[in-house]
């Protein structure tokens, strides 16, 4: 049978245990360094004088706690909740909360607030069905990363340009002067005839706006199959988007991570595809593995423009690592004015 109590100072030592167990389970995210017993101590024998403390126990022994701040304004902070793995799914920690609930209205409070781990999502979807909802995130970023993404979006070039498969040098310039002024207002775009069976598209708004690349790409797959955007970001990645016939098929950035965290399943995702790469483009798959990789920073790879020229190269691709002023001084190139 459960007996749930207030906890009283000389529980320490029942308190330590438990607390202890709870940080070994789950530690705290990068960027927090973890508390130290004397710490958490000190703030657990403030709750149990001012707020509330409680201890959960069968015929075993201590098998859980729970503790929350005294209210400020209506709202109680709980700042921690445990039960031990031999007692879970029995009701314990609702029981811990209802009696902490009553305690706290008790002493005022109106709401309860908590804080969690993102990564625990065991807990999550506890805390979401006992009807705690989402109301801000504290987010997290090492300074070095952080200094060098800043750096970089300042200082680093961003570039690209579109290469559609296709020796239709007429019909690329109609798509052109008909889909690009929908876009936005951009200086000019240059032309390239075709090369290696590829036409290469410099456009000056959508070089430096990759998701309007991405867009330009995708229309130019859509009327003639095969189309790829590719280009530098912030002087430091490399990104490319393939289409075919107006779907995208492959996305690949060299540092998926660069923009921000992404979930697993995301950072795979933007690896290279040496089988379809192969099968639209006629690239070796073993050279795509070889040269198309991905990594953790920038440092980890040759430099963003060094590599795009590589991968231009495999692909089979033209003046990939030229931005929209310099494909104006490419041979034979139709300059297409606003």
């Amino acid at each position: 049978m459960t007996k749930i109590r207030r906890a009283i100072e000389a529980d320490e030592p029942i308190l330590r245990e438990l607390w202890e167990e709870f940080e070994a389970e789950v530690p705290e995210p990068p960027g927090f360094t973890p508390e130290t017993w004397d710490e958490a101590w000190r703030d657990i024998r403030r709750h149990i004088g001012e707020g509330v403390a409680l201890v959960a126990e069968d015929d075993e022994g201590p098998i859980g706690h729970a503790w929350a701040a005294a209210p400020v304004h209506g709202r109680a902070h709980l700042t921690d909740v445990y039960v031990r793995p031999r007692a879970r799914r029995s009701g314990v920690a609702r029981a811990l909360l209802r009696e902490l609930a009553v305690a706290l209205r008790g002493l005022g409070a109106e709401w309860m607030s908590l804080d969690v781990v993102s990564s625990n999502a065991p807990a999550l979807a506890a805390w979401n069905r006992f009807g705690f909802v989402e109301v801000q995130k504290v987010m997290v970023a090492e300074l070095a990363a952080l200094e060098q993404r800043l750096g970089s979006s300042v200082d680093g070039a961003t570039f690209g340009s579109a290469h559609v498969q296709t020796d239709d040098l007429g019909g690329v310039e109609r798509a052109v002067r008909t889909f690009v002024p929908r876009l936005g207002r951009s200086a000019g775009t240059a032309v390239v005839p075709p090369k290696n069976g590829w036409i290469g598209v410099y456009d000056e708004l959508c070089g430096r706006e990759p998701e309007l690349l991405r867009r330009l790409a995708r229309e130019l797959s859509d009327r003639f199959g095969v189309a790829i955007a590719i280009g530098v970001e912030a002087g430091q990645v490399v990104r490319y988007v393939l289409f075919d016939r107006g779907r995208m098929v492959d996305e690949y950035l060299s540092v998926p991570e660069f923009h921000g965290p992404l979930p697993p399943g995301d950072v795979i995702a933007l690896g290279a595809n040496p089988t379809l790469l192969s099968r639209l483009t006629g690239a070796d798959p073993a050279r795509v593995r070889a040269v198309v990789r991905t990594a953790t920073s920038p440092a980890d790879l040759p430099p963003a423009e060094e590599l795009v020229a590589q991968i231009g190269e495999l692909l089979v691709l033209s003046g990939v690592e030229l931005a929209y002023e310099e494909a104006l001084g490419l041979p034979d190139v139709l300059r297409i004015e606003r």
